[in-house]
């Protein structure tokens, strides 16, 4: 039984390493910390956080003011034009963001464009639906820059980065619900409740769920536990809960895409019967496409495929059309395979499994 322990964390410390390889190639970041830039850049950016235009505009650089503030994909700098006491124009300045997800969550600029810099300083502004972390990004860029602007650089409470809006509580609930019932209540009409959960909630609604995008993002960036609570039970139930028995736990409980897959596959009484040769070679096929993908990302030939992964299709407003076009064929292919993409496919539960250590 030991053996089998330190063999499943030297697992898991071989799957950190591989996936702080993609970040480190990807990025040039881990956990915030940025490789790529110099000290000369940074020295410069710093004194770069103010300037004023020839016609007396204020420009504020979030870069510096904002550098332990991340979205999807990393930093998030904006530059706040100010005139007349009045935001005038916000831009976005060059990030590693989603292009969809991004062009989606600009969409916020609209609610500061106009106010007086200490009423949008103070404003409360919800984060654009499909969008949560890129507009999460950009709402605490503003924040600091508009309290820079205004000479209110005043600390805040720790707590105040908590999300209460109905949305990110309601994720919260259902990630806990999720990660604690099922431990210790077992109950067919219950876990159909849960599952339902699965997808409305953190599926379509809050757009939380585990995927290389996210797990990268995390690398690159770390993860401000206080702001984003559901993406850190989320990387607990996959990761750590396998440490102490719970293998598949995430896979099995909690991924809204394999939730739908299973509530899908009930509506239809047949099902194809597959031999057990089937099965293993259909495994065999997982694990090559698995090693071919991480290829693709350790050489940096093909970063895209992650944003294929049919998990983004629930946030429809943003999804490629090839994430969606996967996540329904697959959908389609559950009525008659139970759970289809989660067992013979899926890149993300692949590397969960070798973090186990497990074959099935």
């Amino acid at each position: 039984m030991k053996h089998k322990k330190i063999k499943q964390i030297v697992c898991l410390i071989i799957c950190f390493l591989m996936v702080t390889a993609v970040s480190v190639r990807r990025d040039g970041k881990l956990l915030g910390h940025n490789f790529s830039e110099s000290k000369k850049t940074t020295q410069t950016v710093g004194n770069d956080t103010m300037r004023v235009a020839s016609d007396g505009t204020i420009v504020i650089n979030t870069t510096s003011l904002g550098k332990d503030i991340t979205g999807y994909g990393g930093n998030v700098p904006l530059e706040i034009f100010i005139k007349d006491g009045r935001v005038s124009d916000i831009k976005a300045l060059p990030n590693t963001e989603t292009p969809e997800f991004f062009d989606h969550a600009k969409t916020l600029f609209a609610k500061w464009k106009g106010k007086k810099v200490e009423e949008a300083a103070t404003m409360k502004v919800d984060a654009a639906s499909g969008a949560t972390f890129s507009s999460k990004a950009i709402i605490g860029n503003m924040q600091r820059g508009l309290a820079y602007a205004a000479k209110t650089t005043a600390e805040k409470h720790w707590y105040s980065q908590f999300d209460v809006s109905a949305k990110a509580i309601a994720g919260l609930a259902v990630a806990l619900m999720a990660a604690i019932i099922p431990l210790f209540y077992k109950n067919r009409r219950y876990r159909t409740v849960q599952q339902l959960l699965n997808v409305g909630v953190l599926g379509f609604w809050c757009g939380s769920m585990m995927s290389y995008t996210s797990l990268i993002g995390f690398m690159s960036n770390g993860i401000n536990v206080i702001a984003f609570p559901v993406a850190t039970i989320l990387l607990i139930v996959a990761f750590v809960y396998p440490l102490f028995g719970k293998k598949s736990y995430y896979c099995t409980h909690v991924c809204p895409y394999g939730s739908l897959q299973e509530l899908v596959g009930r509506c239809v009484g047949f099902k194809v019967k597959m031999k057990a040769t089937t099965v293993h070679r259909l495994n065999i096929v997982r694990q090559l496409l698995w090693a071919v993908l991480m290829v693709c990302l350790w050489s940096g030939a093909w970063f895209g495929w992650i944003d294929d992964e049919p998990f983004s299709a629930f946030i429809v407003e943003s999804a490629s059309w090839a994430a969606i076009v996967i996540a329904v064929v697959f959908i389609l292919l559950s009525t008659v395979v139970m759970r289809p993409y989660c067992r013979f496919v899926c890149p993300m539960g692949t590397l969960f499994k070798l973090s186990q250590n497990s074959k099935q």
